[in-house]
């Protein structure tokens, strides 16, 4: 089954297609305004859909977002000058998204990535590979500092390291700071085979955890 951002990149070349058959009924008319317009019920359904589509792309309090909103408030155009401005809008979103270049097209990503990296940790708890399942919980959550670490422009470092600089700057709380600090200590003592310092009821609450910290974040 396709994930999100290949049903994404999908959407996208539908909606271009779409924009295609919308200018195809162009037709010079005269009126208010005198020009080119385009069928308005198949313009509209075309707009529903890119801002549905830019909302969950680009969030809607993105530059995209909000341009092709405010194109369409605009007066003294014909609906097809108007359609053909957030046909641009849509165009350069489009390139930004398929560039990489959207945070929170990367952070989809992201998380479906950690999300099945967490169920393969939760399939080696529930087949009794307890350490197992810590360290590769670890790993999510210290690639998730290491990326929030680039997001801020702080140096990326050891995990404690990087924790602290991130409570420094305010991307969480001293309360969240503790808990990574806590969750660390149980991928630490994994990794160095310390089996003792830790129960498989720990490791649950440690993936729980990190699952919820990953949707605080991502």
């Amino acid at each position: 089954m396709p994930n999100d951002t290949s049903l994404l990149t999908k959407r996208f070349a539908e909606l271009h297609d779409q924009f295609l058959v919308v200018e195809a009924t162009k037709a010079y008319r005269s009126g208010s305004f005198d020009g080119d317009y385009v069928d308005d019920e198949l313009l509209i359904a075309w707009r529903v859909k890119v801002k549905n589509l830019l909302g969950r792309v680009c969030g809607e309090q993105s530059v995209h977002y909000r341009t092709f909103h405010e194109i369409q408030a605009t007066g003294w155009s014909t609906n097809y000058q108007i359609g053909k401005r957030q046909k641009a809008v849509f165009d350069a979103a489009r390139e930004d998204f398929e560039g990489g270049y959207l945070s929170s097209v990367r952070n989809l990503v992201q998380a479906e990535l950690f999300e099945s990296e967490l169920e393969q940790a939760r399939e080696l708890l529930a087949g009794g590979y307890v350490t197992a399942a810590a360290v590769v919980a670890g790993v999510v959550l210290e690639t998730t500092l290491r990326q929030m670490c680039r997001d801020a422009d702080l140096p990326v470092a050891k995990l404690d390291k990087m924790n602290a600089d991130l409570a420094k700057a305010d991307r969480y709380n001293l309360l969240m700071q503790k808990r990574i600090t806590a969750l660390a200590d149980i991928r630490n003592s994994a990794a160095h085979g310390n089996v003792g310092a830790f129960s498989r009821a720990d490791v649950e609450d440690m993936i729980t955890q990190i699952e919820s910290f990953l949707a605080q974040t991502l």
